[in-house]
């Protein structure tokens, strides 16, 4: 039996950090994410609207601090089996597997966010998922209009991501059997797009020296184990400008005998695709740390 855990992928509110706050050591380690990071998390996290931590290079530190702080809150991680991160959550599942240390997850993301906000910045893009109808008539729409397919969810959901007049031409005439659903994001994540983004991590990437996992690390580039961490490093770098394949991610946990999972915060978007993916997997969002206890006890009782 296995347990994996995802940082999160669930929406950042005003305010979401501040019960994390009142654990012990927790004011103190998010003072050094922030250095890490060159971004005031604490302010972030518990005073800045909902515009404000919706920026790139805000939403990205601040999603894996969240993770981190939730991961780092665990009484007991010894019986976590594997560990998978959806986009930028592979940078805080690369510091849980051991990969890299808090220290660089922080320093990467925080150089990650900054690079993308600029790509981003370079020309009017966005994202809008496709919820439903037929994968290779969703594809064959996509193509037509130039639009990447940056994000297969999986549960009959991919993300579209290009040009703001192709996304708009998507709602006005989306693919049969499907809804368009506008996402409040800056930019063409995971596209073309965001070459400039991938070189400047790459630089970043090269100074930070990386270990094999010590728990089974899966990849956003297909779906499979690595066990290589310079091999994941490569991945994480190269996945900026490439599309996320957590389909297949999900496929792969299943192949492997997932008995459960725990999303990190911000929790929630992982959890709600596993339920359609993964039908009768227990799983546990952290949203708070009122939810600790019951990821704990997901954790103890495949340890028991």
């Amino acid at each position: 039996m296995m347990i994996a855990v995802f940082p999160g992928q669930g929406s950042q509110t005003p305010g979401f950090l501040t019960p994390w706050l009142e654990i012990d050591g927790a004011p103190e380690r998010l003072a050094a994410y922030s250095e890490w990071a060159g971004v005031d998390l604490m302010a972030a996290g518990t005073e800045w609207d909902a515009d404000r931590i919706r920026d790139t290079q805000v939403a990205q530190p601040l999603i894996v601090a969240a993770s981190l702080l939730s991961w780092n809150a665990l009484p007991d991680r010894s019986a976590v089996g594997g560990v998978a991160g959806h986009s930028v959550g592979e940078v805080a599942a690369a510091a849980a597997a051991g990969i890299i240390t808090d220290e660089d997850a922080l320093r990467l993301v925080g150089i990650r966010g900054r690079a993308m906000s600029e790509a981003a910045a370079a020309e009017p893009t966005g994202m809008s998922a496709v919820i439903g109808g037929d994968e290779a008539v969703v594809l064959a729409r996509l193509e037509e209009l130039d639009l990447t397919p940056a994000n297969y969810n999986g549960g009959g959901q991919i993300v579209a991501a290009g040009s703001l007049p192709a996304l708009q031409a998507l709602s006005a005439q989306p693919p049969a059997g499907s809804r368009v659903i506008p996402l409040q994001v800056a930019g063409a994540f995971h596209t073309r797009y965001m070459r400039s983004a991938v070189e400047v991590l790459r630089h970043a990437a090269s100074t930070v020296s990386a270990s094999d996992p010590a728990v089974p690390i899966w990849s956003n580039r297909d779906g499979a184990s690595v066990e290589s961490g310079a091999q994941f490093m490569d991945q994480l770098v190269d996945q900026v400008a490439s599309p996320v394949r957590w389909d297949l991610c999900m496929a792969s946990f299943a192949a492997a005998g997932v008995s459960g999972i725990v999303e990190l915060s911000p929790a929630g978007t992982l959890t709600g695709l596993a339920k359609r993916a993964l039908r009768g997997v227990p799983s546990v969002a952290v949203k708070s740390p009122d939810d600790l206890s019951a990821a704990q006890a997901l954790l103890s009782g495949v340890a028991a």
